[in-house]
């Protein structure tokens, strides 16, 4: 069977970019490098009777039209909403938590700042405002540097959209793509845990302080995902993140799309200047009229495709394109929940706020000095850590009346040895959590740790970067990855990007293998 389409990688990405292709009629084959699909959205065993969302571990962005269209519910998704959506406890024994609801959240923040509380409704409708902006243009092609006709009326279309907002608004959207997220929530809030709370997200995946210009849209990014129907709400999976993916797996082989497991791929195939097939690590040749690459631009542009094949600038440009989310992931296996001081002290509390993430970095000082003290010495003494236990939500990941958690921490710098310091590292964020919840080492009966180096090396993000590359000012929308290849072309014919390295980039939204799809489908 001579086939249309190889898609390299069985991400999430992929799966969406292969679903589209085949429910268009297309043949493809999807080749992965591992033994199960899924990339970094997978769940497995990490110590017996325990599994969990390995790597991404919490629902939000993944985009509902993507859901519809690949009937992902028919095939066993089923997401269910946290009931909190993020709690902070500080050293002082108190806490901030971001409960559902405006009006219950505004209570809370009134525990601390009634100013702030009073602010809020403007904060949410200035950044509701720019969320559904940027919503209208997750499944668009970003206009391209150097295109034709067509990407002139995109860049029109978008110019346009800008002016009919009120000028206060086009100031809103300014600050959001321009400013650091401190400077942005200075403009809303007083409160040093208030604004450490929101300032959170402007560092996610994002190896940065929050003084750094263009967090403020880092926060955003984390801002415009919905669950079931309700913005700005987290979710877990059933049965964790490779739920979505074997749903997506089952709906594009349904579709007519194989997949293949255990198949790495080594290069590109290129012949007359076209892209024309992949060399599996094996030296196994499958040839394809199109190659469709879900991976880091930097693995693909630098280690697959021969570099004769590239003009020079676009070359130079990619061996300096920026990876690098400081991110470091762990899983650990608890014979109980733990007891967070906070939650005993505060008579407000309730067994609710465990199914949140539960923050520690209750302050943008705190959130600083972890960056800072990680450029320096490869870590922070005092880490930001989110600790999720998702078992509070999904009784299919643990033995009855125990329980999994992740840690999902940030400023962990990827030039580390981390061959030699992953250990000492992970101790220091279990003795941080132990400050908050004491007796919590003693819960520990297992633990996995994924390092910076230990995210590239199983899943392929180079220098543990969770988003396929920072998502700086000058590597977003039509410069991603590089401009004047915004539109997930290469410089190759034949040869397209469908991962989180183009617009609009990191999470699992699904957008990038969505928007890679329509654009294989027009060319062909």
């Amino acid at each position: 069977m001579t086939l249309d389409a190889i898609i390299i990688g069985g991400g999430h990405n992929g799966l969406v970019c292969a679903n589209y292709l085949a429910k268009s009629g297309l043949k493809v084959r999807v080749l992965e490098r591992r033994h199960v699909v899924g990339g970094a959205a997978v769940t497995e065993e990490f110590h017996p009777g325990f599994k969990n969302s390995i790597a991404a571990y919490t629902v939000s962005l993944l985009n509902p039209k993507i859901i519809k269209d690949l009937k992902l519910h028919d095939y066993g998704l089923k997401i269910v909403e946290r009931r909190v959506n993020n709690l902070w406890p500080h050293e002082n024994g108190d806490y901030l938590s971001f409960v559902v609801g405006t009006d219950k959240l505004k209570a809370e923040i009134a525990l601390f700042s009634e100013k702030d509380a009073a602010a809020l409704e403007r904060y949410f409708r200035d950044t509701g405002m720019v969320a559904d902006l940027i919503r209208e243009f997750l499944l668009e092609t970003p206009p391209n540097v150097g295109g034709g006709i067509r990407d002139i009326f995109k860049a029109a279309k978008f110019g346009n959209k800008l002016r009919k907002l009120p000028l206060e608004d086009e100031r809103i959207v300014l600050d959001i793509f321009t400013k650091s997220v401190a400077d942005f929530l200075n403009l809303y809030f007083e409160n040093d845990y208030v604004k450490g709370a929101f300032a959170f997200d402007g560092v996610v995946g994002n190896y940065a302080d929050t003084q750094t210009p263009g967090t403020a849209y880092v926060l955003m990014h984390h801002a415009f995902g919905e669950v079931n129907g309700k913005k700005g709400v987290w979710g877990h999976a059933i049965g964790g993140m490779g739920a979505i993916t074997q749903a997506m797996a089952k709906s594009a082989e349904a579709s007519g799309a194989e997949i293949e497991t255990d198949r790495p791929v080594s290069k590109i195939l290129v012949e007359n200047d076209k892209a024309c097939g992949v060399i599996l690590m094996d030296g196994t040749i499958i040839r394809a009229k199109i190659i469709a690459a879900n991976v880091n631009p930097s693995l693909l542009y630098n280690d697959m495709v021969d570099s004769k094949y590239m003009p020079d600038d676009f070359r130079r440009r990619m061996k300096h394109y920026k990876n690098g989310s400081g991110t470091f992931r762990m899983n650990v296996a608890l014979k109980d929940l733990p007891e967070f001081t906070c939650l005993k002290q505060q008579g407000r509390a309730t067994a609710d706020h465990l199914t949140g993430g539960i923050v520690i970095a209750p302050t943008m000082a705190y959130l600083d000095n972890a960056f800072r003290e990680a450029k320096e010495h490869g870590w922070s003494s005092a880490p930001v850590i989110e600790m999720l236990i998702p078992s509070t939500l999904d009784d299919t990941l643990a033995p009855k009346g125990q329980h999994v958690a992740s840690f999902f921490c940030q400023q962990f710098d990827p030039d580390t040895d981390w061959d030699t310091h992953r250990e000492a590292a992970a101790d220091t964020i279990i003795d941080q959590v132990e400050k908050f919840a004491p007796g919590f080492k003693e819960l520990i009966l297992g633990r996995q740790i994924l390092s910076p180096l230990d995210l590239e090396r199983i899943f392929g993000l180079t220098n543990g970067d969770i988003m396929h590359g920072q998502l700086s000012l000058d590597q977003m929308f039509s410069a991603r990855p590089i401009l004047g290849h915004g539109d997930y072309r290469s410089p190759i014919q034949g040869l397209y990007m469908c991962g989180s390295g183009t617009h609009p980039g990191g999470g699992v939204t699904g957008a990038p293998g969505h928007n890679a799809a329509k654009e294989i489908i027009r060319d062909l």
